[in-house]
């Protein structure tokens, strides 16, 4: 048996998947609990000087600054990681991401620092987004290539679990501590916990993910797979295509992302006329999360009979029927039986989708530019996908109705179907 083939067999799809799985769990928790905030803590901490929407309003607005700071994280740490290595740029990486979220737990609110607890608030949030960026090892593209080639469907799926899972924990824990304290001493002490569990998480996931990236095996593993920094003016010049593609293709997922679990809590809080409690509503996304995961594992086991390009055009198309013929009418008047079957439904589709999501972005590449091109391709899909959903869906329900937000819904599915139908040869490649 050669070197490389004892390389291959000592490193099993299982033990990448545990270490991608947590490793996206920690992220996903970190964003949770601060898109949660962003409705429930920071509009009367922050923005006590405007009124409860305006304050929503801001708050959204700092959610994306993350997402606009991922570009600028990505090429931080690629110099990190050429000059001192893949595990000291992870540690470094999921230091700033844990340490700006435990700082945001001791920040004192507006009553204390005035705007400049603003400020911090806002650099915080933008670490975090560096942290993110930091944080990609190449991990869930091993996974992809290391998989048995009639499983890479489900293979693919397998790091998204940790999106419907870190929401579920931050949900119930809010919902634990809403329904706890008086909201006095929630908005004074409380909301600060989960970011101190956040911290705790992302320890945890720093020594499970080193444990993979630093051993000889999967160093090795990663350099044969050419999961390597690649050249960026390169890459842009040969793989413009592919990245403007990879990145408007999962945009009917990164869209519903959000929308289905950071929006409907600014919608019961803010815009609804029926009573439902915010500890009610949590519980109800939390079950959406639990659908989340079905929908997922159901991606995963259709993704490896028809293709992932298949499903993810698939997920789209079901979006878009959701958003047009199912969404539109049924909250259009914004009733609370309309809100809840949104939610749930919305999760079903979103675990659908969103399940191939990644696994379509990084096979849209080369092995040689395979790990830049799917960070590159990665931050501007969330940044055009993700990072305004939330503000973006407020403003429509606050302004044309509730229903209306089906519409934006459907412009994400158009931008995915879109996408997959300009290039008809672009398939998930097997190298």
């Amino acid at each position: 048996m050669t070197a490389k083939a004892r390389t291959h067999a000592s490193v099993a799809p299982g033990e990448i998947a545990i270490g991608v799985v947590i490793g996206r769990l920690s992220e996903m928790f970190d964003f949770f609990v601060f898109g949660i905030a962003s409705v429930l803590v920071f509009p009367s901490v922050f923005f006590p000087f405007v009124d409860a929407k305006t304050g929503t309003f801001y708050s959204f607005a700092i959610f994306s600054l993350a997402f606009i700071a991922r570009p600028f994280g990505s090429a931080l740490f690629r110099l990190i990681h050429s000059r001192y290595g893949r595990g000291s740029k992870l540690t470094i990486a999921l230091f700033v991401l844990g340490t700006s979220t435990a700082g945001i737990a001791f920040l004192p609110g507006y009553a204390v620092l005035g705007e400049w607890a603003i400020v911090v608030l806002a650099l915080m949030r933008m670490a975090q987004g560096v942290g993110i960026a930091g944080s990609w090892d190449g991990l869930p593209s091993l996974l992809a290539l290391n998989a048995p080639r009639n499983r890479r469907g489900w293979y693919a799926m397998l790091p998204q679990l940790g999106g419907p899972i870190g929401f579920f924990i931050a949900a119930g824990l809010f919902a634990f501590l809403v329904s706890s304290l008086t909201p006095a001493d929630f908005l004074d002490w409380g909301w600060r916990y989960p970011f101190c569990v956040a911290f705790a998480i992302n320890v945890v996931a720093l020594f499970a993910r080193l444990r993979l990236v630093v051993t000889p095996e999967f160093t090795a593993l990663l350099q044969t797979r050419e999961l390597e920094p690649s050249p960026t003016g390169e890459l842009l010049r040969t793989q413009r295509a592919g990245i403007v593609l990879g990145a408007f293709a999962p945009l009917a997922s990164f869209a519903l992302f959000h929308v289905v679990t950071v929006f409907p809590l600014s919608w019961v809080t803010l815009l609804t006329q029926e009573k439902v409690s915010v500890v009610e509503c949590l519980t109800v996304q939390m079950f959406g999360a639990l659908l989340c995961i079905v929908g997922m594992l159901l991606s995963g086991q259709i993704a490896d009979r028809i293709g992932r390009r298949a499903t993810l055009a698939l997920g789209a198309g079901l979006i878009a029927l959701f958003s047009l013929v199912g969404l539109l009418p049924m909250f259009l008047h914004g009733s609370l039986i309309g809100a809840l079957l949104f939610v749930l439904g919305g999760f079903v589709l979103l675990g659908f989708s969103h399940a191939q999501a990644a696994g379509a972005i990084n096979s849209t590449f080369p092995s040689r530019y395979r790990y830049s091109g799917a960070i590159i391709t990665s931050d501007l899909a969330w940044l055009v996908g993700a990072a305004f959903a939330p503000l973006v869906a407020l403003f429509i329900a606050s302004r044309f109705g509730v229903g209306y937000v089906g519409l934006y819904l459907l412009s994400g599915a158009v931008g995915t179907l879109m996408a997959l139908g300009i290039n008809r040869n672009l398939e998930m490649r097997e190298d």
